[in-house]
């Protein structure tokens, strides 16, 4: 049961994500419970093959047979162009959602309230990709102290990566430790639920003018369940941004995402919002700050259509 508690105040022939060598590792070393990169520690189902020959099966799937022309070409990225921008151009969406049950399955199925059972007072991407994501938000998210605005930071912890002194009279957080999002100086009040075992998000419709997930979106077991009930609780013309890296918990990811690279992933995330419904067509945006050096970062967004 979910509890409410205020506050006081591409699908491309991309290599997999690059581990880090010992040297590097000993150059720039992460805190305990830090996620990593996606280990080959067990064999893992790959799904469709990887890279364009999951573009081509997928651009088969949508067009009965034969590659679509158009879904083809936005596989091809221009020289120069971030695949994972080129990614969500011109896609032709298969007729029925392309992914299976065991596509949401993951290495570790334990409950997930004990995975987060203690709290983890770690950053889950470099202080380079933090600094592009929260440069991204000053410029996409409602000026602070918008009078009106109401922001969900979905799979929330304690921290948002938010601008510095960024407020709105209602923002609130949702997500797995208590302790952390307590912490979390940003939120005025805080949910603490599994979206995993309960998608159903506790809040009246067209409540929020923005919601948020960080690193987060690779975790979803039941994410066309959760993406319907966030367009359900975004207002009309309401932002939905879910940035990514290429690190994760590996063990509680799920399979189409530790199976696939960094453009697949912004694919898989646009089909989230495609297969909801009444979502605008995603965008997919490459904030990374120093590619193949730091932390990847990207985001795929889309606004609730206006009825």
């Amino acid at each position: 049961m979910a509890t409410l508690a205020p506050r006081p105040h591409a699908l491309l022939a991309l290599r997999r994500p690059r581990l880090r060598t010992p040297r590097a590792r000993a150059a720039a070393p992460r805190a305990r419970g830090a996620p990593v990169a996606p280990q080959a520690a067990r064999p893992r189902r790959v799904f469709l093959g990887l890279g364009a020959a999951f573009v081509d099966q997928l651009a088969r799937m949508a067009s009965g047979g034969a590659p679509s022309r158009s879904f083809v070409a936005s596989a091809r990225p221009r020289q120069g162009v971030s695949p994972v921008e080129q990614i969500l151009k011109n896609v032709e969406w298969p007729d029925e959602f392309p992914f299976k049950a065991e596509d949401f399955s993951r290495f570790d199925e334990s409950s997930d309230a004990l995975f987060y059972s203690a709290p983890r007072y770690v950053t889950h991407i470099d202080d380079q990709a933090i600094e592009a994501l929260t440069k991204y938000y000053s410029e996409v998210l409602p000026p602070s102290n918008t009078p009106g605005v109401a922001i969900l930071d979905m799979c929330s912890s304690w921290v948002s990566h938010y601008p510095p002194g960024y407020k709105q009279e209602k923002i609130v957080g949702i997500g797995m430790n208590e302790d952390e999002l307590k912490r979390n100086p940003v939120l005025t009040e805080y949910v603490v639920q599994d979206l995993n075992v309960n998608p159903k998000l506790p809040f009246e419709d067209n409540t929020f003018d923005v919601i948020t997930n960080v690193v987060s979106v690779d975790y979803l077991t039941k994410p066309i369940d959760v993406f319907k009930e966030m367009r359900r609780i975004l207002k009309p013309s309401g932002l939905a941004i879910m940035s990514f890296s290429n690190r994760c918990f590996w063990t509680k990811a799920i399979s189409i995402w530790t199976s696939t690279g960094d453009a697949d992933h912004a694919w898989i995330v646009g089909a989230y919002f495609h297969y909801a419904g009444d979502f605008e067509s995603p965008e997919a945006v490459d904030i990374s700050p120093n590619p193949g050096r730091t932390d990847p970062m990207y985001v795929v967004q889309s606004r609730k259509r206006i009825a």
